[in-house]
């Protein structure tokens, strides 16, 4: 049978040069599409509202760039040297990143874990070769968190074992770094004119650092919004347990500068994970639990603007480790976490008000750009 012309010319189009190979995984990383929404909402229709798949690096998170630049810092530096030794407090994408990139430079990772750490997070580390160490959950905070404990563990392991580097992404002022040379530059070279608004999680706030430093020299006009998960100490509402992984932290880290942004929203869990389900049936994404309150909080910024806008929303990880909890509806219904239909979701988001930060005008939700 013959195939149609069109279906030919794309048959053939496979069959051409790729137009980027990486010399190594250094080389690969932030080479990610950046993706359009269409049907998640009928402000995709009003507003050009783009995702950056950071999921789409070689571990398959954002958390690729902070691994490398600082294993590479460390390198320079000599405070990692060949045969040494990786240690990180991580339950999720940090320490897949570290494991990935340890493996392919020879390096021995531990990664510190607690019972709380995905499943699925737990064999990707293994099938990278880490060592993983568990911290029991008796050391966990009043609120749940495992952070501290976590931490506290890996600097004891640092201290001990010879030739090992650990970089405490939490505290580490470098991490920034890397998403100034990286995500903001990516995000800059992508558009011919500054998108009007960046969102971004705050996580250890090292990318929510980086994006607001560059964009405030090269693009003073461009909103930055930054997003947690409520139940998190960093915007300063009130603490309470949450079951998001990516976002949420029991204090604030030293990086994190308000000065530098615009607008804050605390998400809950069952908002952001309603919204996990709606990308993925109307959009076809299959992306993390933090992507989930970072799309809600850049709809909700939408709301409130008069003019077209042009939105870029950053996607930190890949819908695969969640399987076994926010795609799972037993797992939802065990932890009393319903999900949202589409127009009580919808709903929901229209609600949410954001945090004002002091250093910013009052009213900043109703500007008119």
């Amino acid at each position: 049978m013959l195939l149609s012309k069109s279906l030919a010319n794309d048959t053939q189009s496979l069959l051409l040069p790729k137009q980027y190979c990486a010399n190594d995984l250094y080389d690969a990383i932030g080479k990610v599409p950046i993706v359009r929404l269409n049907q998640l909402h009928t402000l995709c229709e009003k507003h050009k509202v783009y995702v950056k798949l950071d999921s789409c690096n070689p571990s398959g998170s954002i958390k690729d760039k902070n691994a490398v630049y600082l294993i590479k810092q460390a390198e320079l530096q000599g405070l990692l040297k060949p045969g040494g030794t990786i240690i990180e407090s991580s339950s999720g994408n940090f320490g897949l990143a570290l494991a990935s990139i340890g493996a392919s430079k020879g390096y021995k990772v531990i990664i510190v874990i607690d019972a709380k750490t995905p499943p699925p997070v737990v064999k990707m580390l293994r099938a990278y070769g880490a060592e993983l160490v568990e911290v029991p959950l008796t050391l966990a905070d009043s609120a749940g968190s495992m952070q501290k404990a976590r931490m506290a563990h890996a600097h004891k392991l640092a201290k001990e074992i010879v030739n090992s580097f650990y970089p405490c992404q939490h505290l580490n002022p470098d991490n920034p770094a890397a998403h100034q040379e990286y995500t903001a530059k990516e995000i800059a070279e992508a558009f011919s004119t500054p998108p009007d608004a960046v969102v971004v999680g705050v996580s250890t706030a090292g990318q929510l650092a980086g994006i607001a430093r560059y964009f405030r020299d090269y693009s003073p006009s461009t909103k930055i919004i930054c997003v947690d998960v409520a139940g998190s100490a960093v915007l300063g509402m009130p603490r309470h347990a949450y079951k998001m992984i990516g976002l949420g932290l029991s204090f604030v880290p030293p990086v994190f500068e308000r000065r530098y942004l615009d607008y804050g929203y605390n998400v809950t869990d069952q908002i952001a994970f309603s919204m996990c389900h709606q990308l993925a049936s109307k959009e076809g994404l299959l992306l993390g639990a933090s992507t989930g309150a970072i799309v809600s909080a850049g709809l909700a910024y939408l709301q409130a603007q008069s003019r077209a806008v042009t939105i870029v929303l950053i996607n930190p990880d890949r819908g695969d480790r969640y399987l076994d909890t926010v795609y799972d509806v037993k797992w939802l219904e065990q932890h009393d976490l319903a999900l949202l239909n589409r127009c009580e979701l919808m709903q929901a988001i229209n609600n949410m008000q954001p945090v004002v930060f002091p250093e910013k005008t009052k009213g900043i939700v109703s500007e008119k750009l």
